[in-house]
């Protein structure tokens, strides 16, 4: 009975803290779904998740508070908001005596998102000095424990310390600009009252030399330096002031001293990753920034890297010695004595034929290895050991294998002469043979086979092809020579199978754009008009190739779509005749509208393909008239500022970039703004596009003030900034139209007195 009364209080302990996962599981599963109950849900967990409550819950407490404040959905405010109530929660979790491994080491990764939005909260409200005296608690707390604290308690630390860094330090906006959280030492007054930039600046750069004397002891703790360097690495992209001690310190360090101890394989590892590491953190550096001015440094060091991580793992992969193996103990009496320093290496004799080519270049007697296909490895691969095995091999073991080869060759060219000599028949002495008969006739054996009858001759007969005349012996020659070979002409499509296929194939032309990677930032070199179209496989150039195909490939046969004929496709309706290029472009158009204001370089780009395309169809008719099937720059160019005028936004300047880039302006294309100026909001984007035109484009200059004339005309909102352009470029135009609209006023008043 006193077992059963002491086993009741734990079990329904331990049912309370399962319903209560449970509960908590659903509410995190509520603020996922739905962001806007974050701030609710949190501020009613604390209580919850106190140091007071079992381990389970204080776990999955710091797990929900570090996801929390890490979320990217909340604003600045709402993540304000949550920062300053968890404060409290926080610090009594890290101070707390003995807590859980885990609960600290999530404890200080909410620490870390939480240290930049407190340090902004304190920057615009520094009335809140409690908030602030909290934060400074907790960060001395985690600094005290960082040294001693097990490792997923240290890695953690390093990454408190990373964002004390970045914030308590000068940004050069790189975080802002990729839409980072940019909380730097640039927003803190000088004057602040409770935040003194100099201390912070100290501060952070006593932290930032104890993360890097990880690296500057040559540390072998594979985890610490390797969470030491990825958090220096954002340091040294966005903090201009600890680059060039990061780098120093970075140069300074090597990955590979643990290839001096004994190479078991947690040793392989641990150096792989911290070589690994270290050159991809170099490497991005450097990518990123390849004007630095270290860059000659780095690259001296990634090279000296490479080449020592393949000479210690290509040593470590090699066969050891005979005296590393230890049969030196077993003597010398019945091996053989070898000249020391002179290869020894044989060729196993070819066996009785036939012999297939990699038989004859196969080196080895060793089955296994005769019976492995080498096509399964990747070409890289191949390719990579090949290369290494040249590089290493004996230049006495090559010659060997190629004399080797070479006497395999010659045997087997002498039995195959020996064998035509033995097959080849002997030649008769006529004056020997008996009665003429040839020797073979002493190998004559009877045909046992049954004669057919008459029935089964006359089926063969009856089924065999009929007889060609035989041509006299002086055209034998001539049958035998080959006339010149033409291919049959193509069969004629149906018009409606030639558009499916044409819109199968644009589909397909379009499907690698899924796969491709970005060009991104990067900067590529400008080659002049000697470049190149699509130098390399990305998006970039396979949509340079797309344009291309839908503006070149058919050029001068659209209005025969391919595989039709000209009679038949004269006679179709124009809507049915679609071409290859056609349906490229329509899905061009499709691409473009999906994203417009990303992909306006992508538009620009294709109508200076059709523009082009259009004068060289004209000059190529020279005086003829053209027909309009065969120009598209028009056509696509108005359909293209259709598609971007039902999204367009006051903010959308790049309209104004793709009407000043594109080749060619004319008057219904600039005359498609003004649908811009019915709504008031849009009406300065209209006016600026146009003003801009006039002032950049001096032979559109015209038709733009048309333009502007004519919304002054229509729209009465546009007026005021529409007159503003017109009195500084066309002097005098409104007041001659005032003028008239008053003398037409006045003509209509007098006609409506003389008709009363």
């Amino acid at each position: 009975m006193a077992a059963d009364s002491t086993s009741t209080p734990s079990s329904e302990n331990a049912i309370s803290v399962a319903e209560q996962l449970e509960q908590l599981g659903a509410a995190r599963k509520l603020v996922l779904e739905n962001p806007t109950y974050y701030d609710r849900i949190v501020k009613g967990v604390l209580p919850i998740i106190g140091p007071a409550a079992p381990v389970e819950l204080r776990r999955w407490g710091a797990d929900f508070l570090a996801e929390s404040l890490a979320t990217p959905v909340l604003t600045m405010r709402e993540k304000e908001n949550i920062t300053v109530a968890v404060l409290d929660t926080l610090r009594s979790l890290l101070d707390h005596a003995g807590e859980d491994a885990i609960v600290l080491k999530s404890s200080i990764v909410a620490a870390a998102s939480a240290y930049p939005v407190a340090l902004r909260w304190i920057v615009h409200n520094s009335y809140h000095t409690e908030s602030w005296e909290q934060m400074s608690a907790i960060k001395s707390r985690i600094l005290s424990i960082w040294d001693g604290a097990p490792a997923p308690v240290k890695l953690s630390c390093i990454k408190f310390a990373q964002r004390v860094v970045l914030a308590q330090t000068v940004s050069n906006g790189m975080e802002q600009k990729y839409g980072g959280l940019d909380i730097s030492l640039n927003m803190i007054p000088a004057n602040h009252p409770l935040l003194d930039p100099r201390q912070l600046e100290a501060e952070a750069t006593g932290l930032l030399d104890r993360m890097l004397g990880v690296l500057q002891d040559n540390s072998s703790d594979a985890l610490l330096v390797d969470a030491t360097i990825n958090c220096l690495s954002i340091l040294a992209r966005t903090r201009p002031n600890t680059s060039n001690r990061i780098l120093n310190t970075v140069l300074n360090f090597n990955p590979l001293k643990l290839a001096n101890s004994p190479m078991t394989p947690k040793t392989r590892v641990l150096v792989k990753s911290l070589e690994k590491t270290t050159r991809m953190f170099l490497t991005h550096l450097l990518r990123r920034d390849p004007n630095n001015a270290m860059s000659g440094r780095i690259q001296q060091y990634l090279e000296r890297l490479m080449r020592s991580r393949a000479e210690i793992f290509d040593e470590a992969g090699r066969k050891r010695a005979l005296i590393d193996q230890g049969m030196a103990a077993f003597g010398d009496a019945k091996r053989q004595r070898m000249e020391a320093g002179v290869p020894q290496f044989t060729i196993p004799p070819l066996g009785p034929g036939p012999h297939t080519v990699a038989t004859i270049f196969t080196l080895t007697d060793n089955p296994g290895l005769q019976v492995f296909d080498a096509t399964q490895l990747p070409a890289n691969l191949a390719a990579k050991i090949s290369v290494r095995t040249l590089a290493t091999l004996d230049e006495r073991v090559l010659d060997l294998a190629v004399s080797g080869i070479r006497d395999r060759l010659t045997s087997l060219y002498a039995a195959g002469a020996a064998g035509e000599a033995a097959t080849q028949p002997a030649l008769i002495n006529a004056a020997t043979a008996p009665l003429g008969i040839d020797e073979d006739d002493d190998d004559y054996e009877p045909d046992l086979t049954p004669a057919e009858d008459t029935e089964q001759i006359l089926n063969k007969l009856d089924n065999a092809p009929p007889e060609e005349p035989i041509e006299p012996a002086a055209d034998a020659g001539a049958a035998m020579t080959l006339g010149p070979f033409k291919l049959p002409p193509p069969p004629t499509v149906d018009p409606d199978v030639a558009t499916k296929l044409s819109q199968a194939a644009a589909s397909r032309v379009f499907g690698p754009l899924s796969a491709l990677k970005d060009a991104g930032m990067a900067r590529k070199p400008k080659a002049g008009i000697n470049r190149l179209a699509a130098s390399s496989y990305d998006r970039d150039s396979w949509l340079t190739l797309i344009t291309r195909l839908a503006t070149r490939t058919t050029a001068g046969l659209e209005d025969t779509p391919m595989g039709i004929k000209s009679e038949d496709a004269l006679d179709r309706p124009l809507a049915s005749r679609v071409s290859l290029g056609d349906s490229i472009r329509e899905m061009l158009y499709a691409y473009i509208l999906e994203d417009w204001r990303r992909r306006i370089e992508i538009a620009v780009a294709w109508l200076c393909e059709e523009w082009y395309n259009d004068q060289l169809t004209k000059r190529r008719r020279g005086g003829s008239e053209v027909s309009p099937g065969e120009l598209h720059y028009e056509r696509w160019a108005l359909r293209l500022v259709d598609g971007f005028l039902s999204y367009v936004t006051a903010q959308d300047k790049v309209l104004t970039r793709f009407l000043a880039e594109i080749p060619g302006l004319s008057k219904p294309l600039l005359g498609k703004l003004k649908a811009l100026c019915a709504d008031p909001t849009t009406v300065q984007l209209a006016l600026t596009s146009l003003l801009y035109l006039v002032m950049m484009r001096p032979p559109a200059r015209e038709m733009a003030l048309d333009t502007v004339a004519e919304i002054w005309a229509e729209y009465e909102d546009a007026r005021p900034l529409a007159a503003k352009y017109l009195v500084k470029w066309r002097p005098g135009f409104i007041e001659s139209q005032t003028r008239s609209a008053g003398e037409g006023d006045a003509a209509h008043a007098n006609n409506m007195a003389i008709a009363t």
